[in-house]
């Protein structure tokens, strides 16, 4: 008979466009892995081949949580992460006696460890640095000093580390430190 004309102005589904344009923001040390993937793929080099599928792959599980990987920092502290799964496996191996897994576990650290080093931090002698002039700073505020204020301080919207490619985990190892040569 007639049609209804909530029928007719809809959009047909398949007009729709469901995916967001937006692209997702890579670090830079990620293009180096997809293109030695590649690489990797023609030379038949298993080792290597086996530990960048498993770092892109663990790359693309953490797009799909809450804290997607953005930054070579975030991706260096997940290398860090495997290499040290890695050199613990390995430890493991040499006590079950089994030197063939051994060996292939410190074939994957040395391309672990070669791709950690790509990542360019500030050095330790200016986050030592930036530590120091910081406990300066608190100090002469008549703040007391403690880890915690201190790791906020350095990283607070002006603060001397903001921006800057900084392992978190180094800072607050040298926080420490120097806290230690303090008392």
């Amino acid at each position: 008979m007639f049609q209804s004309l909530r029928v007719s102005a809809r959009i047909p589904a398949r007009l729709v466009r469901w995916n967001s344009t937006a692209t997702p923001v890579l670090p830079p040390l990620m293009a180096t892995l997809r293109t030695d993937l590649k690489t990797a793929m023609r030379a038949k080099d298993t080792t290597r081949l086996n530990v960048l599928r498993a770092l892109i792959s663990e790359t693309n599980n953490a797009a799909k949580t809450s804290s997607p990987i953005q930054t070579d920092i975030q991706l260096l502290s997940l290398i860090r992460k495997r290499l040290n799964a890695t050199k613990d496996a390995a430890k493991e191996f040499e006590a079950a006696e089994r030197p063939d897994l051994k060996e292939k576990e410190d074939a994957q650290a040395v391309v672990l460890e070669e791709y950690a080093g790509q990542v360019v931090t500030v050095p330790t002698a200016e986050i030592t640095e930036a530590i120091v002039n910081q406990i300066n700073a608190l100090k002469a505020a008549g703040e007391k000093v403690n880890p915690g204020l201190l790791f906020k301080a350095l990283f607070a919207q002006d603060g001397p580390l903001t921006g800057k490619p900084v392992d978190r985990k180094e800072v607050g190892a040298e926080i420490q430190k120097a806290l230690k040569e303090l008392s």
